[in-house]
């Protein structure tokens, strides 16, 4: 098993910004699909000019005037939240965004109505009429491996997915730069691994790599806060390691 490496900073500078660009299109597409853009950033706090960042006990005053704090982007999310009840109809509406959300589009909902189907219906309790997608969650390669995408995708979930019925995700690589990935063995062992990450999350596999998760789920209300003290520990070991 490989030794993870040590984080590039401290984790708990993390943060999210999370954003909905409204272009104000009276169109029903327009009213049924929201997509929703998450930078994942991280404050660090620089001392002057090339001096490198500075460490946890790098500066005598928390407000040393050689520092400087910047926000660096480590990595990004996407997600959608889909109106199944205004707007078009979600089916066709979901295809013509991409080819991942058309995939998970047929599996849950039925194109003549572009509500659930009824077998997806009976899987789920009824806390809204809305489907939010888990598109895209991507870290820099020097953060991963920590457990820091699930932490991070159960907050963005946490705050997107009131009027919910639903939360969906494909779980997979997104990130295909890797030459480590080129063996099926080695590709297949991290796919796995992301499925296992997302069901610890409290979601489900459904259908044809298609998971779900109830935002009714009293797995995800704990696990919300079994990764939030994730996250304290992880900042705690960083700054033991660092001072």
């Amino acid at each position: 098993m490989n030794k993870l490496s040590p984080l590039p900073g401290d984790p708990s500078e993390l943060h999210l910004r999370i954003s909905y660009d409204d272009e104000l299109w009276d169109t029903p597409q327009a009213d049924t699909l929201e997509r929703w853009d998450v930078a994942v950033l991280h404050r660090r706090r620089t001392h002057g000019a090339g001096q490198g960042p500075a460490g946890p006990g790098g500066c005598v005053v928390p407000d040393c005037p050689s520092c400087t704090v910047e926000d660096v982007a480590v990595g990004s999310m996407t997600f959608y939240r889909v109106h199944l009840d205004r707007g078009r109809n979600a089916y066709w509406a979901m295809g013509e965004e991409s080819e991942e959300l058309y995939e998970i589009a047929q599996v849950l909902l039925d194109p003549r109505t572009g509500s659930f189907t009824d077998e997806v219906s009976e899987r789920l309790e009824y806390v809204g009429s809305a489907l939010l997608v888990m598109d895209r969650v991507t870290l820099n390669p020097a953060w991963r491996g920590h457990g820091l995408a699930a932490v991070l995708a159960c907050e963005v979930i946490a705050r997107l997915m009131a009027g919910c019925r639903a939360v969906a995700c494909s779980p997979g690589i997104t990130d295909l730069s890797s030459r480590r990935l080129t063996d099926r063995a080695e590709w297949d062992r991290v796919n796995a691994k992301i499925a296992r990450g997302w069901e610890n999350l409290g979601f489900r596999p459904y259908r044809d790599n298609v998971y779900l998760l109830s935002p009714a789920s009293q797995d995800l209300e704990e696990q919300h806060s079994v990764l939030r003290r994730h996250l304290v520990e992880l900042g705690g070991s960083w700054r033991t390691g660092a001072s």
